[in-house]
């Protein structure tokens, strides 16, 4: 089923999940979409020792010793969302990362109910 509000993403294979392993050693995992990348991570994140995401450049994009792919795929998601829309400017006065003016923190949340009182 595809929601219309996602745009679609196909890359050809050219993403790699890469899975490390201290026992099994190394494999290589092509993927046509991040979505389907994060699937790979998730799958994998308890069995696998280090887990990267590459992408077509070669570039690592994810990289389990340092991230949360749960924590990742926000931020991705978010980047992907400000890219393909104009969203008003937004500076959080709590320094919250994941604070956007169309999706704000909780304490941003408070403080507008709170001034529409």
């Amino acid at each position: 089923m595809s929601n219309d509000s996602e745009p679609t993403e196909s890359y050809d294979g050219s993403l790699t999940v890469r899975l490390l392993d201290d026992d099994e050693g190394r494999e290589d995992v092509r993927c046509s979409s991040y979505n389907e990348a994060i699937g790979v991570v998730r799958d994998n994140r308890y069995s696998t020792t280090v887990i990267k995401i590459i992408d077509r450049d070669g570039d690592v994009v994810f990289d389990s010793v340092d991230m949360d792919i749960d924590n990742w795929e926000t931020e991705w998601k978010h980047a992907k969302r400000r890219l393909s829309v104009e969203v008003e400017e937004h500076d959080c006065p709590y320094d919250n990362v994941a604070c956007f003016a169309d999706d704000l923190c909780v304490q941003c949340k408070m403080d507008k109910v709170q001034n529409q009182q």
